[in-house]
């Protein structure tokens, strides 16, 4: 099935006058950012869910996440329930936004890339959420990683990964890698698929994503002018646990991720 997707024309001309007014509301959420990380996440971060009522630091990480996409025009939107922690959620990969577009849903601690912890800000901001941090090809590296997930869960903390390892382009979801899937199988959590979708005028936009050869400043100053639309958090029915099939799970994950994506796309 083919995806019937459409991306705006480079020739924006409200770009410039977006610029004018969410570059001030930006610079104001990054000071609320820091004051929620140095007042509240600093002394309970270890916060959990109980009874399924979200602690007060978690609503306050979905509050600001929905309030940061709104600064770039994304209404957040959800379709289905989370479970309640915890849980291991894995999620299609497209851009750096899919992290806060998705704790706008559920905040979780997400396994990122370890050259963000030496963002300035960024990575302050990101450990202070919770972040794990991976270094990609390091398989010392995975195995610790996977150790503090299993550590989060069993503590009560839901923890979002991106399974197919680094972000797709042009709409394409990659395989999934099956071996993350094994921290939910030792901490004995559910694991949920997400697909994240962006939609404007009722088509999938798979522009939001990062472009061939575009970093991370670029997408993310295309995207603050953008024009506005809906970002879609679809959490799906849940994958069951397969002891000896850690590849299938990962397949079926992915499975019920691409069928979602393409939902209403045609």
């Amino acid at each position: 099935m083919s995806i019937d997707a459409v991306t705006p024309s480079d020739r924006d001309l409200l770009r410039p006058l977006r610029y004018l007014w969410r570059v001030p509301l930006l610079l104001v959420h990054i000071v609320l950012g820091i004051m929620l990380c140095g007042f509240i996440l600093t002394w309970r971060r270890d916060d959990v869910m109980k009874n399924g009522r979200e602690p007060f630091t978690h609503r306050m990480i979905r509050a600001w996440s929905t309030g940061l996409m709104r600064v770039f025009g994304l209404r957040s939107v959800r379709v289905g329930q989370p479970l309640s922690d915890p849980v291991l959620f894995v999620a299609n990969h497209t851009s750096w936004i899919d992290i806060e577009l998705l704790h706008s849903q559920r905040a979780a601690c997400f396994v990122a890339k370890a050259e963000i912890a030496s963002w300035p800000l960024v990575g302050w901001l990101a450990a202070s959420g919770g972040t794990i941090f991976h270094r990609r090809g390091s398989n010392h590296s995975l195995a610790a990683v996977m150790q503090v997930m299993v550590e989060r869960m069993r503590a009560g903390r839901s923890v979002a990964v991106f399974p197919e390892g680094g972000t797709g382009h042009n709409g394409v979801l990659k395989v999934f890698h099956a071996r993350i899937f094994q921290a939910a199988l030792d901490a004995e959590v559910p694991v949920q698929p997400v697909a994240l979708r962006f939609v404007r005028a009722g088509k999938r936009q798979i522009d939001a994503g990062f472009r061939d050869n575009e970093n991370f400043l670029q997408n993310f100053l295309r995207m603050l002018g953008g024009a506005a639309m809906d970002a879609e958090v679809h959490f799906l029915e849940p994958v069951p646990a397969s002891p000896d099939g850690r590849r299938r799970m990962a397949e079926l994950s992915r499975e019920r991720i691409a069928a979602a994506l393409e939902d209403r796309a045609a």
